[in-house]
């Protein structure tokens, strides 16, 4: 599919950091939109629904499978997780860049479909890190952080499907390397072919 915009898909085991990440990203990047996704699981702290996610029932959520509505959709640790179609269709025909922040199963569910989007996985610097930074959070209790870890080793593994691999060791450092991979698509020969199409064409390149 030829689309102007670019499709970033970051995904990473829970607690390594790309909640935190990707929110920087877009404080600093005015040319990047995220889209918001659809789950069932219940909002936590001071999420917002519209905001972080469109929180949703179960039966909603199935509803919304059987219209066909999401572009991607998977099971993470017992709650549903969907990308709608129309959240992202709209803004990359329009040439703008948009940022998933979706578990592995959905991020090459959206390969399939968007041979040019980039998936990017954030790793943690370690496991003992990664169980520090879940009880740091305060949001879960032990029995939930260890299946949370058990998961993780699963996820980890999936990283070597994906185009780029962020340790998130160092925040500002990780932030710095996931700028430049947005920056680095952008300047792409077949990115910049399809954005900059008049220069292109001025210059008798195709």
């Amino acid at each position: 599919m030829e689309i102007p915009g670019n499709l970033f898909v970051v995904s990473a085991p829970s607690g390594a950091g790309k909640s935190s990440l990707v929110k920087a990203l877009l404080e600093l990047d005015a040319r990047l939109g995220v889209s918001v996704s659809h789950t069932t699981r219940a909002p936590r702290g001071q999420e917002q629904h519209g905001r972080e996610y469109w929180f949703v029932d179960e039966p909603a959520f199935r509803a919304m499978i059987a219209g066909g509505e999401f572009i991607e959709w998977a099971e993470v640790h017992g709650n549903l997780y969907g990308t709608s179609r129309g959240a992202i269709d709209d803004r990359l025909r329009a040439g703008q860049d948009v940022v998933l922040e979706i578990d592995w199963q959905g991020a090459l569910q959206i390969r399939r479909l968007f041979p040019h989007a980039v998936l990017i996985f954030v790793l943690p610097p370690s496991w003992d890190e990664l169980r520090d930074r879940l009880r740091r959070r305060g949001e879960d209790g032990e029995e939930v952080i260890e299946r949370r870890m058990a998961n993780a080793r699963e996820e980890v593994a999936q990283a070597r499907h994906f185009d780029f691999v962020i340790i998130n060791g160092l925040f500002e450092t990780a932030l710095f390397d996931l700028k430049t991979v947005v920056h680095s698509q952008r300047l792409k020969y077949a990115s910049q072919l399809r954005n900059r199409s008049q220069v292109f064409a001025a210059l008798g390149l195709s």
